[in-house]
């Protein structure tokens, strides 16, 4: 037994040594690719010296030494995006390629089919030779860069360039021009939600059984109202009701979920309007929260002058940022730019589709699928004059495509003479409003508010190619249509003139957190689908506060947490129950649902994370909108994941009859909208204190609203998750202006998905006194100390300064980098 015990003694140690051997092996190996900011190297492409100085929070400021050119900066940039963000750069171009399946297997066959039959690579490539010549210069020097942090990793054996390299083969080519244009593309599938919207609108208008209740449930916008549409299955009487697929949710599908397409904040103040007496501009664009972050911070001396702000590692371009003269930020613009066609198929030929001149072949092309692991898949892709044709089994569009027809996309992005690189470099070099607004005409998608300042003034314009749609077009685009009538065509672009516009308003106070812009009548509405309409009024609120403001009142502005739609709802849903409960004993049904009417009667809406309210009124007002809609909508009630404050606001004002979705359909009695707000709260106390516990004042909403900036491959891997991971408690909620969109989806439907992955707040009085932050950190390197390094500034509401001083870049340097031209 004592020979037993020793033997058994010796293999337990040797198996734990020989788990800490090959962990420290795997530690080794995945630390090799971290890069060395402190070098001097020679590598091809710069026509003279780059330095690459890094400042203490790791922002590469690039610099071309004398006689070197623009070029030289653009071959920095493409340096230090690969040697810190080269992974996800790999994965972006793959995606966009739709060749994942290479390396992912089976489980992306779906997402990279779909990027297959867009062609987005191919209209990428077509697009190369549409940019100006000063554009293509700075794309092949971008791509030099890239290119030689790829060399220097294969000659000096720098851990094939990411850790994630040693679990996942990925061969990984020379990057080219064509690729960034690609990546601005697969930015523009990522923002745009029209399409899931009209699928939506017409999958809901088969599922209700009163027309009416549509405007209910998918509510216009405050505003002139739209004139009726036609029902869905007016248009295809071949429909016979509403068939649901069970979701399938495809990996790295670029296409946000509905609620997920693209949101954020800007605004600025006229010189009469800030106390420092220089223009104001702050902006915090919105994205899916992911580990590393989409942003990446950097600053370029360009011939013009310092750059500064946010890029998207692959993309050559500073997008949100300022120079000495200017400063611009973005928000999504929400313009319709796609449309869905119902094509005829001709049922003697299933190669011709129906055209308004007659049947017209497809055009047609194979393409083949590599699977890892698996045969590959063949597929046909098809086209018709509208756009691509998708398969039925995208999105639940067969619920919604009649039988003999498939469905096309017409969407901007799918242009092969797409210059938004082009606008975006130049934007950069622009030193006036005037400048800025000019070189936005060569913008095409994704299309995005611009919000601009200059030393003098402020503006707003709309960028992007805005559709050319008939008058007559039978659902002025909301839903699919018929795609062989000529009226619902697209008949190009509109003049970059009817971009909406705003410049100097009297007030000196401009913004948009995607909000309706303009009042027009169709065809120049630019959209019916908007983002919340929320945000607006509690901004409007916060700029009217103050007769001047600050960068710190602007910085206040960005973090704030109060729930405008909280403070409609609550006194419109508890009208009827507030102080109505009489005293009952502790533990019991009555006594909980007290506390909870206690505790929010006396709440001002603030979303804080701290707080047991947001938690208590998130968990109602979901329960509330679930109990009013699924007797309606059935399974198609599930799509409905996140609260509409504007219906449930329609629902108990009862405009145009909308308490009628009070009453339950499928009980005997008839149930008040008092009823349901009473149930749906002791739902909601039922799923509390199931969840979180039952003792109400001690919630926090942050255990709910974790920000969850995972790894979107390594995330799910039970080990390797808790250190890709960055989960954080955060205040904030869906309608808050410190926008963090909750997940909608069990088991954690309150968690954090969406928010502001870069912030930015400028001072034009004093320029560098300017701030901003990301949301994780500079590094795509799980092991690097500046992978995470923000994350919690980020969520404190902090902020780094925005210098384009080389002498305080260079103070405090963590590493500078010199690249000598190879001789």
């Amino acid at each position: 037994m004592a020979r037993l015990f020793r033997w058994l003694l010796r293999l337990t140690a040797g198996t734990i040594l020989l788990g800490v051997a090959a962990a420290l092996l795997v530690y080794f190996l995945a630390a090799q690719s971290l890069p060395d900011y402190n070098k001097e190297i020679a590598l091809p492409g710069p026509t003279a010296p780059v330095e690459i100085v890094r400042d203490n929070a790791n922002v590469p400021h690039i610099f071309g030494s004398f006689g070197a050119s623009d070029e030289d900066v653009f071959f920095g940039l493409g340096y230090a995006h690969a040697q810190d963000r080269l992974w996800q750069m790999a994965v972006m171009r793959r995606t966009a390629q739709g060749r994942l399946s290479e390396v992912f297997g089976a489980r992306t066959v779906k997402t990279d089919s779909f990027l297959r039959r867009l062609d987005l690579y191919g209209t990428a490539r077509r697009s190369v030779a549409a940019q100006s010549p000063e554009a293509l210069s700075a794309l092949k020097a971008y791509a030099a860069g890239v290119n030689a942090r790829l060399q220097e990793i294969n000659e000096d054996a720098l851990g094939r360039g990411a850790p994630e390299m040693f679990l996942f083969n990925m061969p990984i080519a020379p990057w080219q021009p064509a690729d960034s244009i690609a990546l601005m593309k697969l930015m523009a599938l990522q923002l745009s939600s029209q399409l899931q919207e009209e699928i939506l609108r017409a999958q809901t208008s088969i599922a209700l059984d009163d027309p009416a209740r549509l405007s209910d449930i998918l509510p216009d916008v405050p505003g002139a109202g739209t004139a009726t549409l036609p029902e869905y299955t007016s248009l295809f009487p071949e429909l016979n009701g509403l068939t649901l697929q069970e979701p399938q949710v495809a990996a790295l599908m670029p296409v946000a979920p509905r609620g997920l397409g693209g949101a954020s904040n800007a605004w600025a103040a006229a010189p009469s309007r800030s106390a420092s007496g220089g223009t104001l501009l702050a902006n915090d664009p919105h994205l899916n929260l992911t580990a590393p972050g989409a942003w990446y911070l950097a600053r370029l001396e360009l011939g013009t002058g310092g750059v500064i702000g946010g890029t998207i590692p692959g993309i050559p371009a500073v997008l949100t940022g300022r120079t000495q003269q200017m400063g611009w930020g973005l928000t999504s613009s929400y313009l319709d730019d796609q449309d869905l066609f119902i094509e005829k198929i001709n049922p003697d030929n299933a190669q011709e589709y129906l055209s308004p001149n007659g049947y017209k072949d497809f055009v047609t092309r194979p393409s083949i699928v590599q699977i890892k692991g698996s045969a590959p898949l063949t597929l046909t892709l098809r086209w018709t004059e509208n756009g691509p044709v998708l398969p039925g089994s995208l999105f639940d569009l067969a619920s919604i495509t009649p039988p003999g027809h498939v469905v096309s996309l017409g969407w901007t992005a799918l242009s092969e003479t797409d210059t938004s690189l082009t606008a975006a470099l130049e934007l950069m070099r622009a030193n006036s409003i005037e400048q800025a607004i000019a070189a936005g005409e060569q913008f095409i998608a994704p299309s995005q508010n611009l919000t601009l300042v200059d030393s003098d003034g402020i503006a707003l314009k709309t960028i992007g190619a805005m559709p050319e749609r008939d008058l007559r077009n039978q659902s002025q685009g909301r839903l699919p249509n018929q795609g062989w009538r000529r009226e619902n065509r697209w008949q190009g672009r509109l003049p970059y003139a009817a971009n909406p516009e705003f410049i100097d308003p009297r007030g000196g106070i401009l913004g948009n957190t995607n909000n309706k812009l303009v009042e027009r009548p169709f065809p120049n509405h630019v959209s019916y689908n908007w983002g919340d309409t929320q945000r607006i009024n509690r901004w409007r609120r916060l700029m009217q506060a103050r007769e001047v403001h600050t960068r710190d009142s602007f910085i206040e502005a960005q973090l704030d947490a109060v729930s405008y739609s909280a403070q409609t709802l609550l006194p419109l849903i508890g009208a009827d129950l507030w102080y109505a409960e009489e005293a009952a004993p502790e533990g019991t049904r009555e006594r909980q649902r007290h506390i909870a009417l206690s505790l929010l009667a006396e709440w001002n809406g603030e979303m804080n994370e701290h707080l047991p309210e947001p938690l208590i009124y998130a968990s109602w007002v979901r329960a509330l909108q679930k109990r009013l809609i699924e007797d309606d909508l059935g399974p198609l009630a599930d799509a409905f994941s996140r609260v509409d404050p504007l219906f449930l606001e329609r629902v108990f004002r009862d405009v145009d009859g909308a308490s009628a979705w009070c009453n339950v359909q499928q009980s005997a009695p008839t149930e008040t909208c008092t009823d349901m707000a009473r149930r749906a709260l002791d739902d909601a106390l039922v799923y509390i204190s199931e969840k979180y516990g039952s003792r109400l004042e001690t919630l926090r909403w942050g255990d709910a609203h974790q920000a969850t900036q995972d790894h979107e491959i390594l995330g799910d891997v039970p080990l390797l998750r808790h250190f890709v991971n960055i989960r954080q408690s955060t205040s904030g909620g869906d309608n808050t202006l410190q926008r963090g969109l909750t997940s909608g989806q069990e088991p954690e439907p309150f968690n954090n998905v969406h928010a502001a992955g870069y912030r930015g707040v400028y001072d034009f009085a004093d320029p560098d006194s300017s701030v901003f932050i990301i949301a994780t950190g500079q590094s795509g390197h799980f092991l690097s100390r500046y992978y995470d390094d923000m994350a919690q500034f980020w969520r404190r509401g902090e902020y780094i300064p925005m210098s384009l001083d080389e002498n305080l870049a260079r103070a405090a340097a963590v590493g500078i980098t010199r690249i000598l031209p190879r001789q």
